[in-house]
């Protein structure tokens, strides 16, 4: 079938519309109509080659509507209302153990360009061969995906806003929530308050987080934070051992059970080491090539303190976007609050415009027929 992508030709090459023919589904393909795409962090960095081949068709916070099914799926059908996230084998030991992020073929399926059966799915009417992302490819009209990479949702609430879910927003919400497991009463810094980190903030306050601490640069953006759950908000760009001298302060000299980063800087992930208390752990998040450098003894040892990493918030997504649907219906996750959304025509300036801070999350619809349900127009 003819469709359109947002393909990008070579490495630091920009999005280009083409017309493009998918393939059809079969075993446990799922053809999706897509309706809205998130556009993460990944995605910049892919355009600019950190790992996958090109050309390419990138995306990866996609949701729509499911057209078609192959014989083997059994967990949709055509109708039905979908998140897309990442894919995953579901029979190696990880994935078997309830950590599908750390599938032992993780990167085949979702770095490789190709499908879990080594075909492309995508290809130009001259017959060049296109890779796909994520084994979803969201910055498209239409998307074949394997029945991993779904999770399908309730109709009631506008899909338009759903996809961030399956990366940004389930990575905050899934580091808080499924890897530091918090105890009510326990206390976290945020570093960095984009997408992911106003998910991070949103997750210690269902959590039951009492010390909640936000910090970036941008005091509008601090502003925000107070309302989505920060018990405190400190601008990070004083010096590094007033940041610290602050922490302390709001935790009784002590520094906080947990830490999130979510900038990548270099200097700031010295920072979220340092304001942990004894036994405390730091979970870095940012799509980054900048390196931590530390001295295991002084640094680790000394103060039984950790680093976890952890891949889209090491969540199952099939169980853990449901629960943030809840969340949010109940308002106590509300992220359609820093949502904008543009057209799929207008995806250079989305990406720009999220790149550069001046839109939190952005979203280029590419079904403008939908209709959203009344109650979340």
């Amino acid at each position: 079938m003819k469709m359109k992508a947002a393909v990008v030709a070579s490495a630091g090459g920009n999005y280009k519309i083409e017309e493009l023919n998918l393939v059809e589904p079969k075993e446990t393909d799922v053809l999706v109509k897509i309706v809205a795409s998130g556009i993460c962090r990944s995605d910049y960095a892919e355009r600019q080659g950190s790992s996958v081949p090109f050309p390419v068709v990138l995306g990866h916070e996609g949701s729509g509507i499911v057209e078609k099914v192959g014989s083997g799926v059994s967990t949709v059908k055509p109708g039905d209302h979908v998140i897309l996230s990442y894919g995953y084998c579901e029979a190696c030991q990880r994935c078997h153990e309830g950590h599908p992020s750390s599938c032992r073929h993780w990167l085949d399926i979702n770095n490789s360009g190709v499908n879990t059966r080594g075909e492309h799915v995508f290809k130009k009417e001259s017959g060049i061969e296109v890779k796909n992302f994520f084994n979803q490819s969201s910055f498209a009209t239409y998307s074949l995906v394997d029945q991993s990479n779904i999770v399908k949702v309730d109709k009631a609430i506008d899909l338009r806003i759903l996809g961030p879910l399956g990366c940004g927003l389930g990575t905050g919400s899934g580091a808080v929530l499924e890897v530091l497991h918090p105890k009510a009463g326990e206390s976290i810094a945020v570093f960095g308050t984009g997408a992911v980190g106003f998910a991070a903030l949103m997750a210690a306050k269902i959590a039951g987080c009492k010390t909640i601490i936000a910090l970036d640069i941008n005091e509008a953006r601090l502003e925000t934070a107070k309302k989505l759950g920060a018990t405190h908000v400190i601008n990070s760009g004083i010096a590094s051992e007033q940041v610290l001298s602050k922490v302390r302060e709001i935790t009784n000299g002590e520094g906080v059970d947990y830490t999130i980063d979510t900038s990548g800087v270099q200097s700031v992930m010295k920072q979220a080491m340092a304001v942990l208390a004894n036994g405390g752990t730091f979970v870095p998040l940012a799509v980054t090539n900048k390196n931590l450098e530390l001295n295991t003894f002084f640094d680790l040892v000394f103060g039984n303190k950790k680093i976890v990493g952890c891949l889209i918030g090491d969540t199952i997504p099939r169980y853990h976007l449901p629960r943030l649907i809840d969340f949010y219906k109940a308002g106590n996750f509300p992220f359609d609050q820093f949502i904008k959304f543009y057209d799929f025509e207008d995806i250079v300036q989305a990406e720009a415009d999220s790149v550069s801070g001046k839109t939190l999350k952005s979203v280029v619809v590419m079904d403008k027929s939908y209709q959203p349900p009344t109650a979340n127009a």
